[in-house]
């Protein structure tokens, strides 16, 4: 009896054993298991597991998210780098572009990023019309698309539009303007505005109109001259022509950086400061030398915020591809304006010391 106790003893004691050193299995995963090898989800940081996208979204497999400007200037040079600082945040690869102006080429890149089923698109787009095309390529090929530079409405799939107003970028410097005229001119101008309509007429026609609106009810001031002109060397050889055609012209409006300044240097060139101010639109070290400048020629500029805008609209679709609920969804997102006026020159200094310290 005891002999049998002991075998059954030790047979227990021996089952024991050999479940303890035996791993249990895993639990399926919750809604199915994945196929071996598949990628953690789009949004995840290498290395990480970020939630998984919102029911319904669907995006390509990928870690990379391209952002792509229209031009080489400062504006756009700053909203790629916040574009490149947010996504690389993120823990994506960054994949910079520029259109140079050329709707075909952003036809193109459009396309190869379509090819490469990256995660992600956040343009500024060329034209609100004439993009929505190749914008909805990329959204049909599940690409997320965030615009910047317009508040474009042409497609709710996009996870946002950020920009400035146009037309309160052109209303704000236009208060300071109608004030100028009233204070400095007896009420009267004779007024010049310096345009990009051919460029980008949505945005040229908004910003110019906001400044307009602000004087044309004035009974002193004439508007005499509307012509376009957003290069710099350009704007020098337009308005010098325009001063030599129409000497009774004392106030011009310039809708952007390039024909601001060269406005500007054009009423200099021509001999012509403290007879002629000139108003503008963008900020840059450049247009804080001329409103600081001796000459008292530029004014008053109103410049956006470039890199907050490249932030804001990678922000959301880095939160969108990371399964965040976004409010933007199909919307359009205003970023305000910063106004500069001649005088303010520590606000001028603060934030192109902010500019430097972010390597621009």
């Amino acid at each position: 009896m005891k002999k049998t106790l002991s075998i059954l003893l030790a047979v227990a004691l021996i089952a024991i054993l050999a479940a303890g050193c035996t791993t249990p299995a895993a639990p399926p995963a919750s809604g199915g298991s994945s196929a071996p090898g598949a990628s953690a989800p789009a949004g995840s940081a290498p290395g990480s597991s970020a939630p998984a996208p919102a029911p319904g979204k669907t995006f390509n497999d990928s870690k990379k998210i391209a952002g792509v400007v229209f031009q080489e200037d400062q504006f756009m040079k700053l909203l790629q780098m916040g574009y490149k600082d947010t996504a690389t945040k993120g823990g994506y690869e960054f994949l910079p572009g520029n259109t140079n102006n050329d709707q075909g080429k952003e036809a193109d890149l459009i396309n190869t990023y379509v090819d490469q089923k990256i995660a992600a698109l956040a343009i500024s787009p060329i034209s609100e019309t004439a993009s929505l095309p190749s914008i909805q390529q990329a959204l049909d090929a599940n690409i997320v698309v965030g615009l910047s530079n317009t508040l474009f409405d042409g497609e709710k799939r996009v996870v946002g539009a950020f920009s400035s107003d146009n037309y309160s970028l052109g209303k704000s410097t236009g208060e300071v303007a109608k004030k100028y005229i009233t204070d400095k001119m007896g009420g009267k101008a004779t007024v010049a505005i310096i345009q990009f309509k051919s460029l980008l007429p949505e945005q040229s026609g908004a910003r110019s109109g906001g400044f307009i609106d602000q004087i044309k009810d004035m009974p002193g001031v004439t508007i005499k001259v509307d012509q376009d002109a957003w290069l710099q060397d350009k704007a020098i050889t337009v308005v010098t022509d325009v001063l030599t055609a129409n000497p009774d012209i004392d106030l011009i409006f310039a809708a952007n950086e390039g024909g601001t300044i060269g406005a500007t240097m054009a009423v200099q060139n021509a001999g012509k400061a403290g007879k002629i101010v000139v108003f503008g639109t963008d900020f840059s070290q450049q247009m804080s030398d001329l409103l600081q400048d001796d000459t008292n020629v530029l004014q008053a500029v109103t410049g956006q915020d470039p890199y907050k805008i490249g932030v804001d609209t990678m922000t959301a679709i880095v939160d969108y591809l990371g399964g965040k609920e976004i409010t933007t969804m199909g919307q359009g997102v205003i970023v305000p304006g910063m106004l500069f006026v001649r005088g303010d020159n520590e606000k001028m200094n603060n934030y192109l010391a902010d500019l430097k310290a972010k390597g621009v």
